[in-house]
């Protein structure tokens, strides 16, 4: 495991949570980096991603407007702030990083593949 994911949990809808996640540098300083989801009995989803100089970020429809992706280079981890959580929102999030963040990271399926992954991090949206 590469990738160092933390931060899931319990919250009720309308909550909110980060999830932190903490790469090598060597993956931090040259690859995209960002999130993908998937729930029970779903297909994997891209959430959010960010470029290696942070100068692209994407986000998945359902998350527009309620997810923020933010990197702290001092400490080669990103963040994802998530508001206004919803019980859709319920999964297991994984850390991801492949070269490019683009508009592709956010397609559904094992077909989005990626370089390096961490252990996922599980919120779960409930009253």
């Amino acid at each position: 495991v590469q990738l160092q994911a933390s931060g899931g949990g319990l919250v009720q809808p309308g909550g909110s949570l980060t999830l932190s996640c903490t790469a090598p540098a060597s993956i931090f300083d040259e690859y995209g980096i960002g999130w993908v989801r998937q729930a029970p009995g779903k297909e994997r989803e891209g959430v959010s991603c960010t470029s290696n100089t942070g100068g692209s970020i994407y986000y998945s429809d359902s998350v527009k407007g309620r997810f923020t992706i933010s990197r702290d280079n001092a400490k080669n981890t990103i963040y994802l702030q998530m508001n206004n959580l919803k019980p859709d929102d319920t999964a297991v999030y994984y850390c991801a990083s492949r070269v490019f963040c683009t508009r592709l990271w956010m397609r559904t399926g094992p077909t989005n593949e990626f370089d390096y992954w961490g252990q996922g991090t599980e919120v779960t949206v409930s009253s």
